[in-house]
């Protein structure tokens, strides 16, 4: 596949380090020369200087015979554009692009992307995205990642082992006999930055970052199998009032009419802006370091604490300021990666990286096959992945334990016609059956192939 990427920011890095590891055809356009030098110094890519949108530009990146286009500038503006001479000049088939403007994702505007207007394929949101995500997160105490697959039956869950974890030292083997009614999987175990596939003798140990995936229904008895009872949080600060802030509070105001949430923002106009946009939540104006701003907003009694704003360091510091005055957990968003193991290690319960989700929502979209949706794990560990099994699948009318999958794969949960079937050595996929599975990195490419359409399906 030939991929052109505008953009060489932490996201296109991102996405050219997935798909040239992949061998796939990569070329990296962006206006600045330190960021393309270092493209060209770590990654197997063609990358080059120059002004994303510019037809002579994108013609020298290969957009005759371009199959997608990624657009992850920093500029809303030049990322549309690029899609549209992409579209009217080159007629590249795909064309996503990142586009961060609320303003733009009104639903009054909706046929602005229209194909008879500006044809863009794909846009992403990563601070609609990132919100969700932590909207997510904090339907389950306990977890430092969560997401839900299959339309909401499936979720796919990260905790992490402590020493008084019920299952820790025990055989995978032995969870189905110990938990015969409860439908889940284990399907990665992060140990020392490694991943563990595991088989039936594996075992988790305390300090192991352990991914599961279970039936919406049996979630609660899974968490407590973990050892895990926290109960739903009913208040929550939140820090920033930025896109993401903002539109975390909007959606609790929305979906969680039982949730109190407060709202901190430094900026003044800002707060005062978020208040006019906000019906229930509190907005404070001040510093989340200030220990009197925490006070005011009651951190004492908050079960909750989550920092967005768009500094790392005030949202390290005040999560740990947070716990420090007694809050029961902390979430915080960081887009230096090399701080997240530090902040957990500090006691910051779950850590929220905006590149990796908006990575997540655009490989989605760059999958091939039956692909419905992709979620990476750990900066490229592997990915947890939705796919619709077809007719032609070498994987269907066979026992798993005979489906000869490739290595560093594992099934987690086969949802057929609206129930959920926990996979076990004799279960036999069937056509239309979506499969939610974990594939280590060096799998992926092979999992593609399991889900695609065969020339014989014709």
């Amino acid at each position: 596949m030939n991929v052109i990427i505008c953009g060489a920011g932490q996201v296109g890095s991102s996405i050219a380090r997935y798909l040239s590891s992949e061998g796939n055809d990569v070329t990296v356009i962006d206006q600045s020369p330190e960021l393309i030098r270092k493209i060209n110094d770590t990654l197997d890519v063609r990358a080059f200087v120059g002004h994303a949108s510019h037809p002579g530009t994108l013609e020298m990146a290969g957009a005759k015979e371009a199959d997608m286009l990624i657009a992850v500038t920093y500029a809303d503006e030049v990322n549309m554009i690029a899609c549209q001479v992409g579209h009217s000049l080159f007629q590249v088939p795909t064309k996503i692009a990142r586009v961060r403007s609320q303003n733009y994702l009104q639903p009054e505007w909706a046929d602005l992307f229209s194909r008879d207007n500006m044809p863009i394929d794909v846009i992403i949101s990563p601070e609609v995205e990132v919100a969700r995500h932590i909207g997510q997160q904090l339907q389950v105490p306990g977890a430092f990642d969560m997401l839900a697959m299959a339309d909401g039956k499936v979720r796919v869950v990260g905790v992490r082992c402590g020493e008084d974890c019920p299952v820790v030292n025990t055989p995978m083997r032995q969870l189905a006999s110990l938990f015969p009614d409860l439908n889940m999987v284990v399907v990665a175990i992060i140990r020392n930055d490694k991943v563990i596939v595991p088989s039936s003798e594996d075992q988790m140990l305390a300090g192991d970052e352990v991914y599961f995936v279970c039936d919406t229904a049996h979630l609660a008895r899974a968490m407590d199998a973990f050892g895990h009872q926290e109960p739903e949080a009913r208040r929550i600060i939140v820090v920033g009032a930025g896109n993401i802030g903002l539109t975390l509070a909007q959606n609790i105001e929305e979906n969680q009419s039982a949730v109190s949430v407060k709202l901190i923002e430094v900026s003044p106009e800002r707060a005062k802006r978020a208040a006019g946009q906000l019906a229930k939540t509190m907005v404070l104006a001040g510093s989340a370091l200030d220990p009197e701003i925490l006070e005011e907003a009651n951190i004492r009694s908050t079960e909750t604490f989550v920092s967005v704003s768009n500094d790392d360091e005030v949202n390290i510091i005040s999560a740990l300021l947070a716990k420090r005055y007694g809050c029961e957990r902390a979430v915080t968003l960081i887009n230096n990666q090399p701080y997240g193991p530090l902040v957990t290690a500090l006691g910051v319960d779950a850590v929220v990286n905006p590149r990796s989700i908006t990575v997540s929502t655009i490989l989605q979209h760059i999958r091939r096959g039956r692909i419905r949706a992709v979620h990476s794990l750990r900066e490229g560990v592997g990915e947890v992945i939705e796919a619709e099994a077809l007719e032609t699948s070498t994987m269907v009318g066979v026992p798993l334990r005979e489906a000869k999958l490739p290595n560093g794969v594992i099934v987690g949960a086969i949802l057929r016609d609206d129930e959920l079937v926990v996979p076990r050595g004799d279960t036999r996929i069937q056509a239309k059956d979506r499969i939610i599975l974990f594939a280590a990195s060096n799998a992926v490419k092979k999992v593609e192939k399991l889900f695609s359409v065969r020339l014989e399906y014709f």
